[in-house]
């Protein structure tokens, strides 16, 4: 009896040690949203290391390579990730992201509207929208661009650079009544913008 009683004990002694050390472990996530991303892939890193098919640690990781613009990096945990899990939207959208930022419209097109047929409601549709807008501006196909970046700014209503390029696209499409709009709504968002108010400038000589 008095060995089980010790068993026990040394038992709970471990799974409390345990819990203890998974509660001081690092977490990425935490780090990434504080805005520390060097932290966050140092330990996304670190967890690679111990499981190479982490995919959570994959995804965190392109996150805080983003924005700290280390694309090409970002790029090899990307593929990582598409490995291990074929179709995770979170995979689909950095793909998309990583691509738009090297410079290759139609890699990064393809994912995005993969993105966008797997997760139509999902939490970077708003940004994917935006990407896709970019990328038809750059393409010289502005109408194409009207459409993406108009559902960009009814995910985000507020954002006053999104609607600067929604009236340039629609500039560039002739669309003159549609670009005052878009323009005055950017103004309205941020009266300071220099680009909308050149842009408003520009079209009302054109009108």
């Amino acid at each position: 009896m008095k060995v089980k009683v010790i068993f026990l004990i040394v038992i709970f002694v471990f799974l409390a040690l345990d819990v203890h050390a998974q509660a001081r472990r690092p977490d990425a996530l935490v780090e990434y949203r504080l805005g520390n991303f060097e932290r966050a892939v140092e330990i996304c890193l670190d967890e690679i290391a111990e499981n190479p098919n982490n995919l959570e640690s994959r995804v965190v990781i392109c996150w805080a390579l983003i924005r700290l613009r280390r694309f090409d990096e970002a790029l090899v945990h990307a593929r990582a990730g598409r490995v291990i899990h074929r179709f995770d939207p979170r995979i689909t959208q950095i793909l998309g992201e990583v691509h738009f930022h090297l410079g290759r419209n139609d890699e990064a097109l393809q994912y995005f509207q993969e993105y966008a047929h797997a997760a139509p409601e999902g939490p970077r549709i708003d940004q994917v929208y935006f990407f896709m807008g970019e990328i038809f501006i750059r393409q010289g196909r502005f109408r194409r661009a009207d459409i993406a970046l108009t559902k960009a700014v009814h995910y985000q209503p507020n954002n006053a650079l999104w609607w600067t390029r929604l009236a340039f696209a629609r500039e560039n499409a002739r669309d003159w009544i549609g670009s005052v709009e878009a323009y005055q709504r950017a103004l309205t968002l941020n009266a300071h913008s220099a680009d909308a108010q050149r842009g408003l400038e520009r079209v009302r000589l054109a009108m």
